[in-house]
């Protein structure tokens, strides 16, 4: 029976290059694996498929009785429904710890950097095992796009000493103008639904009992969003109401100005206010330096609920 590998429900870049990546790594290991998806791919993770002449992994939303192997990810709110009836055999993730549990004993790889396939690439190299040209380029691509082109406060050593060394394998000389490229086609908004928008990189937590779902945009040049905003907090509410959120935050992140217009609907914007220290204003308040919702958004909410 072969085992699947997936990352979160809403996939990004990371994710889904992830799930090549790790099944990959585990075929060469001599297991039978396939990568697979919970969710349609982004732009950005288009771009990256075919410019290295990769494939959509699987899309599959039930994993009842199966082996798998989850990456980027180990909260249950960002699993299938059925997460519960599967065997998970291991997890790697950069990630804080989530409410995942699991019958038997499990192989963990997690790492405090700024990318999962950072410690895909790691792994690599703990089991000697030669990665392709083109698998290099887009965990390359992977890491750039989760450090934000090392402007992320979640960037470390380990990731750019990773990208430095995918980048080289890959046969590119400048991985960062490669990095412009794809945060380019990443910031074309103008061709989606705003709902589309909203969930291009969302992901729910359960904050103390509390369902709050987190999106994120990261664009080039913040004004694109300018005569949206109205429309985004329309699917904003939707998305409140269809899955009985508690508050729905979205960060329109300007990797040039280096922070982020946030986006607020909440049945307590009191607590959202406290968390960052600022007072909303037609429920928006810009964060200078916030990029990273991982590092300076998810933990100062948790504190407040």
């Amino acid at each position: 029976m072969s085992t699947y590998v997936f990352g979160h429900t809403t996939p990004d870049s990371d994710s889904i290059v992830g799930a090549i990546s790790l099944s990959y790594l585990k075929n060469q290991l001599g297991e039978d694996t396939i990568p697979s998806r919970q969710g349609e791919i982004n732009p950005e993770t288009t771009f990256i498929l075919n410019k290295f002449g990769y494939e959509k992994p699987l899309l599959k939303t039930n994993y009842a009785d199966e082996n798998v192997y989850l990456i980027d990810f180990m909260e249950s709110s960002q699993s299938p429904e059925d997460i519960a009836k599967a065997t998970i055999l291991g997890i790697v993730d950069h990630h804080k710890l989530g409410d995942l549990k699991t019958t038997t004993p499990l192989e963990m790889w997690v790492r405090p950097v700024g990318c999962s396939n950072t410690i895909v690439k790691q792994m690599f190299d703990y089991y000697n095992i030669e990665i392709p040209k083109d698998l290099a380029g887009m965990m390359m691509c992977a890491i750039l796009s989760d450090t934000v082109i090392f402007k992320s406060p979640t960037c470390t050593k380990e990731d750019t000493k990773a990208c430095k060394e995918l980048a080289k394998i890959a046969g590119i000389e400048d991985y960062k103008a490669v990095g412009m490229e794809m945060f380019i086609v990443k910031s074309d908004v103008l061709n989606a639904t705003k709902r589309e928008l909203v969930l291009r990189d969302f992901k729910d937590f359960n904050m103390g009992g509390e369902k709050i779902g987190i999106g994120q945009l990261e664009v080039v040049d913040l004004n694109v969003f300018d005569t949206m905003k109205e429309e985004l907090f329309e699917a904003m509410k939707e998305l409140k109401i269809e899955g009985e959120r508690h508050s729905v935050l979205l960060l329109l992140t300007d990797i040039m100005l280096e922070g982020s217009q946030l986006l607020v609907l909440s049945d307590d914007i009191e607590k959202v206010e406290n968390a960052f220290e600022v007072k909303l204003e037609n429920q928006q308040a810009w964060l200078a330096k916030v990029m990273s919702r991982k590092k300076q958004i998810i933990p100062f909410l948790e504190k407040q609920f």
